[in-house]
């Protein structure tokens, strides 16, 4: 059942980060209008489910009169609010407080804050504990986000081979971070990864949407566009067993996914992630409808 509805406000963000989903970059294109952030949320209260609307990017305080505007729309619709944030603003505790103290007012229930050294390899007082502190004081609810590097554990977990190789640090492995973090991990034979372990593919509990209309199942993987039919169409009539890419991924992970539609791939990959990311990429010309937006695959 569908009780979130998350806002990839902007594609932009002043960071450049190796781990991330969607390619975000100070020069990524894609940003909500106010009118477009209307038509969503009415939408969204025609499901008759959701109960959670987030604002994320990207970078969403980069547009900040418009992020503010947006959690203020939802809350008067009766929707539990959210930001997630790199907190790149807190440049001392006074302007935390002041970047802060609006969405306390407007009643924001939850307020997420990247807090790695993606973000900031510097130790000491970050812009992101920074944050955390100032929202801790002025009483909004607030937690980390914390993405490390990935590291290679030895595991010693029931159902699990004894020392054989884990990865460990949080990220996974789409976006970005199939350039840039994969190199020298351990890996994993193709046929051995026959499920997607995050998403729920067949019914999802959340979705995020962007400017273009894309309604993310995953990152890059779409349910269809919301400026072509309307949302609540969309959720009511998504049948994740028909649709292409799901519906592989459903029955059989990545590894049914490149069998059923015959994409060239190598013995090993780090992860079912991975794999999947890579599929999708190959099948971006097939299905452009559905694996989309092409800059949150690296292509412009």
């Amino acid at each position: 059942m569908l009780t979130g509805i998350h806002f990839l406000l902007t594609y932009m963000c002043n960071s450049e980060c190796d781990h991330c989903f969607v390619y975000s970059s100070p020069r990524a294109r894609g940003t909500f209008t106010l009118k477009q952030i209307r038509d969503v949320l009415a939408e969204a209260t025609r499901i008759g489910t959701v109960e959670w609307v987030y604002f994320e990017g990207g970078e969403p305080f980069l547009f900040y009169p418009l992020m503010l505007e947006g959690l203020r729309i939802a809350r008067d619709m009766g929707f539990k609010t959210g930001v997630v944030t790199n907190a790149y603003w807190a440049i001392s505790d006074e302007d935390a407080e002041l970047y802060l103290k609006p969405l306390q007012a407007g009643q924001v229930a939850d307020v997420s804050v990247s807090d790695d050294k993606f973000h900031y390899a510097e130790d000491g007082i970050t812009p992101p504990k920074r944050a955390l502190a100032a929202a801790k004081r002025i009483g909004l609810s607030v937690g980390p986000i914390c993405i490390e590097q990935p590291t290679v554990e030895m595991a010693n977990a029931a159902g699990q081979e004894r020392g054989a190789p884990v990865i460990g640090g949080g990220a996974k492995f789409r976006g970005r971070a199939v350039e840039t973090l994969t190199e020298g991990l351990p890996t994993r034979p193709w046929p051995e990864l026959t499920e997607c372990p995050y998403e729920d593919l067949r019914d999802p509990g959340r979705v995020h949407v962007d400017s273009y209309g894309h309604v993310h199942l995953c990152q890059g993987l779409s349910m269809g566009n919301l400026w072509e039919t309307p949302l609540s169409e969309l959720v009511a009539n998504y049948d994740g067993d028909s649709h292409p890419i799901c519906g592989p991924l459903l029955r059989g992970g990545p590894a049914l996914l490149v069998k059923e539609h015959g994409v060239d791939h190598a013995e090993q990959y780090v992860d079912e992630c991975h794999l999947c990311y890579l599929a999708r990429l190959a099948l971006m010309e097939r299905f452009p409808q559905l694996l989309a937006p092409r800059q949150v695959y690296g292509l412009d």
